[in-house]
C-alpha cells in the first residue's frame, strides 16, 4: 500500500469521525451546534476568502463557532506570515478537538502560539485588540432576537474599521421550521432573521449562495465602515453568484 493510499484513507477516516462527532453533538444540543453536518469545502473556502484577499499583510483573525474545525482547516493555510487567529467555541467537546487540531496541524509546527482556542461565548470574549476579519459559524436562527443583536453588535465592535465579517445561513430553514415548530418558535426564528436583515441592510457588501453544501447555504460579507460617519451600501441585489 503506497503513501498516497494510506494518507487518503486517513483523511476519509478523519472526515467520517468528524461527521459522527458533529451529529452526536447536534443531537445533544442542536441549539448551539445548529446543524447535523460540518461545513463543506466550498462553503469553508468562501467563508475564508476575505483572509486570502488581504494578501501577505499580517492579520488578526477571529473564528467564532468553529465546531469540529472544518472551516478552521481551510482558514489556517490562508493565514499570511505573522497573522494571529483566535478561535472561540462554546461547546467544550468541540473546543478540546480544536485544541488538538491546533497542536497537530503541520502548518503550525513551531508557531502554534499564534493560534489560540477559547472555550467561551463570543459575546464574552475580551481579546484586547480588534480583528481584520471575523469568520462566524454560529447558528444565528437558533438564538433569540436579543442574542442575535448582542452577537452582531459585538462582532462590529471587535472589527477594525474597514474590517470584514463573514457568516452563513442555511437556505430554507424558515419554511422547514414552519412545518415542525410551534408558532412561538416560528415567530422567534422570523424575528432573529429580521435582526440579521437589519445588519445586512446597513453593512453588507456581498452575498453568495453555495448550492453544493448540504444543506445549501448563503454566505454574507459585512464591512465595518472605515469612518464612523460612513455608511455601507448593500450590493446584495447585484451579487447573487453561486459557488
Amino acid at each position: 500500500m503506497d503513501d498516497w493510499t494510506t494518507s487518503h484513507e486517513r483523511v476519509l477516516a478523519q472526515r467520517n469521525a468528524e461527521g459522527w462527532t458533529f451529529l452526536i453533538e447536534a443531537v445533544r444540543d442542536l441549539r448551539t451546534t445548529g446543524a447535523v453536518a460540518p461545513s463543506g469545502k466550498a462553503l469553508a473556502r468562501l467563508l475564508t476568502d476575505p483572509v486570502a484577499r488581504n494578501g501577505a499583510r499580517p492579520l488578526n483573525v477571529l473564528e467564532a463557532g468553529a465546531g469540529t474545525g472544518s472551516v478552521t482547516r481551510a482558514l489556517i493555510p490562508r493565514l499570511s506570515p505573522g497573522s494571529r487567529l483566535d478561535i472561540v467555541e462554546a461547546n467544550p467537546r468541540f473546543a478540546t478537538r480544536l485544541r488538538h487540531l491546533v497542536r497537530t496541524h503541520p502548518q503550525l509546527a513551531g508557531s502554534g502560539e499564534r493560534v489560540r482556542v477559547h472555550h467561551a461565548l463570543v459575546e464574552h470574549l475580551d481579546p484586547g485588540h480588534r480583528y481584520d476579519v471575523i469568520v462566524s459559524g454560529l447558528p444565528f436562527t437558533n438564538f433569540t432576537p436579543a442574542q442575535v443583536d448582542t452577537i452582531m453588535s459585538r462582532y462590529m465592535d471587535l472589527l477594525e474599521p474597514g474590517g470584514t465579517l463573514t457568516y452563513f445561513a442555511y437556505r430554507g430553514t424558515r419554511h422547514a421550521r414552519a412545518l415542525t415548530a410551534t408558532r412561538a418558535e416560528a415567530r422567534r426564528h422570523r424575528r432573529a432573521e429580521e435582526v440579521l436583515a437589519d445588519y445586512q441592510r446597513r453593512y453588507a457588501t456581498g452575498c453568495w449562495t453555495v448550492w453544493g453544501n448540504l444543506p445549501s447555504a448563503k454566505v454574507w460579507q459585512l464591512c465595518r465602515p472605515a469612518h464612523p460617519s460612513a455608511t455601507v451600501t448593500s450590493r446584495t441585489a447585484l451579487t447573487g453568484a453561486s459557488r
